[in-house]
């Protein structure tokens, strides 16, 4: 029974073998014109083209940031990038950054345009990590090559049809003379496109400020950068050709004002006009930061300090930079702002719940789910500048394992990228206590707003020269010129009570007035 099995199953097999040659022997044997083969019997003998499309995932740049504006890209869909990269600019939380590829190979889909808000955590761009040369390789393999002209053919009333094909468009250079005015200009326009202006965001804000297109400004700058210089150009000259020459028979004008600070249409005539102006992305973030920190209950201290010592000790020292010449720190001059950052650092020595800030809504340590204060060691002073792109608040880490010198070197450092809108989410993170030397600008009294996730804020007003009575022994009814600038000091008066924040100050106007106390405290 067992080789009666075997032997039905061998003759079965016998049988599908001879089938399955005759089958193959019909399709060697059949001409090759009468027969298209298939698109799954190409596939069968063609290696399949390996693509590996990667989406590349906007990480996230800050802290709690949910989305950040594409300032500009640096590449387009086709182009190779390498590992590292650039790929585009964005700005988040009043600072800019260049995001970089972690992959290398060939571009494939941009998900969003110059302009546009991305989200973080998800896809920005496309990237085939695997396509390349090899896949144009492939495709030239696998395409027939194109037929040459329409032939007779050996069979009578029979010609091949030629595929169709597309020639490159000829460059004609404009003719000299021609009718259309512009047309040697347009000839020699340079091609621009949403990828191809690069400019700071300082820069950006102008255009739009003055209501300009930055692909319309030839750059020259680096690598055909746009400048300050030929945004005010470009300006200048669509004025001049926009505006028509004025007929010699004019109506004659009302004068205009001899104030140089109002404009001539101020004496026009006609109803109000009002015009939207989108905010910028600083704007937008201040208008943001404003609003919840305005839900902070606020209580306002000034104080008068005399800085009549500290002129005298910063005038020694400027002396003493000038003979000796820059050194390591790179700091050629000092200004007042570090040793006032340094006084508010040795201040919170002594008043740490200045440099603490309010857990709320977030886990606590006793798992309670009651506020609590939470307290912080190193003394991290964000320092308010006015930048081209809006108000920036760049932060001096550790303040307390500085001298004045490094102060005022990291404060050098901060003012120039943050002039050139250059600066990074971790120079803008992580402050705890936050001062604001509106005096630069102007204004003696201000009432500064208490910056989110912190509970006080400094505000320094203008410097200025008054008469005083003489505080020396024998000689207090001699009047004497003394330089005394007003503190201003906001506080979170949930957690700081008056009197703590009286008793800091009060720290703070020591110090600044008696600037030698710094060196007993030198670390």
């Amino acid at each position: 029974m067992f080789w009666h099995q075997s032997a039905r199953a061998v003759r079965h097999q016998h049988q599908q073998w001879h089938l399955h040659g005759a089958v193959l022997a019909r399709r060697l044997v059949a001409p090759t014109t009468t027969r298209r083969p298939s698109p799954a019997a190409r596939a069968f003998h063609a290696a399949r083209i390996l693509m590996a499309v990667k989406p590349v995932l906007l990480a996230d740049i800050g802290e709690g940031i949910v989305e950040c504006e594409i300032i500009q890209w640096f590449v387009e869909p086709g182009a190779r990038v390498d590992e590292f990269s650039p790929l585009c600019e964005v700005q988040s939380d009043k600072a800019s950054v260049e995001i970089t590829s972690r992959f290398a190979g060939i571009v494939k889909k941009l998900h969003y345009d110059a302009g546009e808000m991305a989200k973080v955590g998800k896809p920005f761009v496309d990237i085939d990590i695997e396509g390349g040369d090899a896949e144009k390789d492939a495709l030239e393999a696998l395409t027939p090559p194109e037929p040459g002209p329409p032939t007779k053919s050996s069979s009578p009333g029979a010609t091949s049809v030629p595929a169709p094909t597309t020639s490159a468009p000829e460059f004609r250079p404009a003719a000299q003379g021609s009718a259309h005015p512009g047309g040697a200009s347009q000839a020699l326009a340079r091609q621009r496109g949403k990828h191809a202006t690069l400019a700071t965001p300082a820069v950006r804000h102008l255009t739009q400020e003055l209501g300009v297109e930055l692909a319309q400004i030839d750059g020259t700058g680096r690598d055909g950068r746009v400048l300050k210089e030929d945004i005010y150009k470009f300006v200048e000259q669509r004025g001049s050709v926009a505006t028509p020459a004025a007929p010699l028979e004019a109506t004659p004008r009302t004068a205009s004002p001899a104030s140089p600070f109002l404009s001539p249409d101020v004496s026009a005539v006609g109803p109000q006009k009002e015009t939207p102006l989108v905010m910028t992305r600083t704007r937008e973030m201040m208008f943001k930061t404003m609003t919840r920190s305005l839900s902070i209950p606020h209580f306002l201290y000034a104080d008068e300090v005399d800085f009549t010592s500290l002129v005298e000790l910063r005038q020694r020292l400027n002396r003493v930079l000038a003979k000796s010449g820059v050194d390591d720190s790179h700091v050629s001059k000092l200004s007042y702002l570090p040793f006032i950052v340094k006084a508010v650092s040795m201040a919170l020595y002594k008043y740490p719940i200045l440099n603490a800030r309010v857990d709320v809504d977030g886990p606590n340590a006793n798992g309670s789910g009651k506020p609590m204060l939470v307290l912080r060691s190193q003394h991290n002073i964000g320092v308010a500048m006015d930048t081209p792109s809006g108000l920036l608040v760049p932060v001096i880490k550790n303040v307390g394992s500085l001298n004045v010198l490094g102060i005022a070197a990291e404060l050098g450092r901060l003012q120039s990228l943050a002039a050139a809108g250059k600066l990074s989410p971790q120079d803008m993170a992580g402050g705890t206590i936050t001062v604001s030397n509106i005096g630069s600008i102007g204004g003696t009294y201000l009432s500064p707003v208490v910056v989110e996730r912190e509970v006080a804020i400094l505000g320094i007003g203008r410097m200025r020269t008054v008469p005083a009575f003489s505080s020396a022994l024998g000689d207090e009814d001699r009047v004497v010129r003394r330089q005394v600038c007003n503190f201003s000091w906001s506080a979170d008066h949930r957690v700081v009570d008056g009197a703590t924040m009286a008793r800091a100050a009060d720290v703070v106007r020591s110090i600044v007035e008696e600037p030698d106390v710094m060196v007993m405290h030198l670390r």
